[in-house]
């Protein structure tokens, strides 16, 4: 009686008798779009949660018999994840039904969460607004979620620093060739076979051009810019869910020192603490868009802590 049964039945059949991932999205073609199209900015890419619901559950169930089941069948189907995939509310739709069908198995929503980052399914963002979404609330004090947490700022982390790296390299390669090209004409000049020895050794090399330079600076600028809102996210997040809970018992005159309240200012704290180097970078973007002097003392106190130990 499910809405996309019968797609899911011809599915498993198709997967099983080695289809590409071609007959898969033809496959799921014929699924209706539940939204209604009021619904939809027209600018915004098109998002079936039917087709991802058949497909993301059809396919990660047939390979639940393992981790390199799982990944196995990630991997043959990345062209139907990334076709389905295009917006971040998409991706939050992909997870949502990997926890669905994988509630009960913690250890398995972390790899494939992890998974699904590596080959670039799902963003670092999704996964965080995802992690603080309602559907997550009873999720939320579970260790699980914050490992999910955790392993995407990680992967955010070194992806910045790969790219620095890379860059900073290619500059001092590029730097070398401007040096060695103006003595190239000096070693005209005084034919030493040292010199030329050594300058054919280095000619095996691969020297980046100017406009690769470039390049890679605009990849590392937009990763940083991706790094900052990641930070945004999860912190916009911490705030809203800490405020509602404070006006709520002030509201209703209760105690707001609760054990709830405790894990996640102490879950905060973490944040901050654990991933120390990269939050200072925008540490003044945090301060004049969330920790601002308006909100409730007891959340800025978090805030004014590190800034003091960053000091």
């Amino acid at each position: 009686s499910l809405p996309g049964t019968a797609t899911a039945h011809k599915l498993v059949v198709a997967i099983r008798q080695k289809c590409n991932a071609e007959d898969v999205l033809n496959e799921l073609n014929d699924l209706p779009n539940s939204r209604d199209a009021s619904d939809m900015d027209m600018a915004e890419a098109p998002f079936n949660p039917l087709k991802i619901d058949v497909f993301v559950q059809t396919l990660l169930n047939l390979g639940s018999k393992s981790f390199s089941h799982s990944f196995a069948a990630i991997s043959k189907f990345h062209a139907v994840f990334k076709a389905l995939a295009e917006t971040e509310e998409a991706q939050i739709c992909i997870l949502h039904n990997m926890f669905e069908l994988w509630v009960d198995h913690q250890q398995m929503m972390v790899v494939i969460v992890d998974k699904l980052l590596k080959v670039q399914i799902v963003e670092c963002s999704a996964v965080a607004t995802w992690v603080f979404s309602k559907e997550m609330v009873g999720e939320f004090t579970k260790m699980y979620l914050w490992e999910i947490l955790h392993l995407t700022i990680k992967k955010m982390n070194q992806h910045v620093t790969k790219l620095s790296r890379e860059m900073n390299e290619a500059k001092e390669k590029l730097a070398r060739t401007v040096e060695s090209s103006s003595s190239e004409s000096e070693d005209e000049a005084s034919p030493n076979p040292q010199k030329q020895r050594k300058k054919a050794e280095g000619s095996g090399q691969e020297k980046p051009t100017e406009e690769q330079v470039e390049r890679m600076e605009e990849k590392l600028e937009a990763a940083y810019v991706d790094q900052k809102r990641l930070f945004l996210i999860i912190f916009q997040r911490f705030i809203m869910i800490l405020s509602e809970h404070l006006v709520k018992c002030d509201t209703d005159g209760r105690d707001y020192d609760t054990d709830w309240y405790r894990w996640t200012i102490g879950r905060l704290q973490q944040v901050f603490m654990m991933h120390h180097e990269q939050v200072q970078k925008y540490s003044s973007t945090l301060e004049s868009l969330l920790f601002t002097s308006d909100l409730d003392p007891h959340i800025l106190d978090v805030f004014h802590q590190f800034t003091a130990l960053r000091a």
